[in-house]
């Protein structure tokens, strides 16, 4: 069993454009690449976790989804980053395209994607954390028993000003980025 951290993908991993509907819109945050290298040289999983309901809204097929994060993955692996898993949710209640427009288990704040990786890699969840740019983000970490930690890039500072204020939902870590989060992380756990 090992640790793991679920990653939010836009807005923490890569820019936050509003949805990601063409690969050239897909552009790494500085010290990801380092952040990931981070918890892969210290034995964490490193699981990204992301809400993609541009598919349901009909803004982009599910093909796209899978594109983008192919590159992610290529632009992450030259940098010597590693992933190990890839989770998303395409599903929105009032999408447009009906396959997709349903209420589900994976879209977070609920923990679907979480338990998805934990049914296919041997995870120690009380070791876990989720890192996010979102209360949702947060929500889902308080609802699979985690830490959450918000970082400040994406929607981070917007949600930290104006709606985190009216959640009942509080971050372990409020971190600048990604790699600040990480560093927190390894020092609080000591791995």
């Amino acid at each position: 069993m090992r640790p793991a951290v679920f990653v939010d993908r836009d807005g923490t991993i890569n820019e936050q454009m509003g949805y990601i509907n063409h690969p050239s819109r897909f552009v790494l945050l500085p010290g990801v690449a380092e952040a990931i290298r981070l918890l892969n040289e210290n034995h964490f999983f490193v699981i990204v976790v992301s809400n993609q309901s541009g598919v349901a809204r009909g803004y982009f097929p599910e093909s796209l989804v899978l594109r983008i994060n192919e590159l992610m993955v290529e632009q992450l692996s030259k940098q010597g980053a590693r992933l190990d898993a890839i989770f998303y949710c395409p599903h929105h209640p009032s999408g447009v395209v009906s396959e997709y427009a349903v209420t589900c288990d994976c879209r977070k704040p609920g923990t679907g994607l979480i338990e998805r990786a934990c049914g296919q890699l041997p995870i120690d969840i009380q070791r876990s954390y989720v890192i996010g740019d979102t209360c949702s983000d947060l929500e889902m970490a308080e609802h699979a028993g985690m830490p959450g930690v918000l970082v400040k890039t994406g929607y981070g500072l917007g949600e930290l000003e104006y709606v985190l204020p009216r959640k009942r939902v509080n971050p372990a870590y409020i971190a600048a980025d990604l790699l600040d989060g990480v560093n927190w992380i390894l020092g609080i756990t000591g791995e």
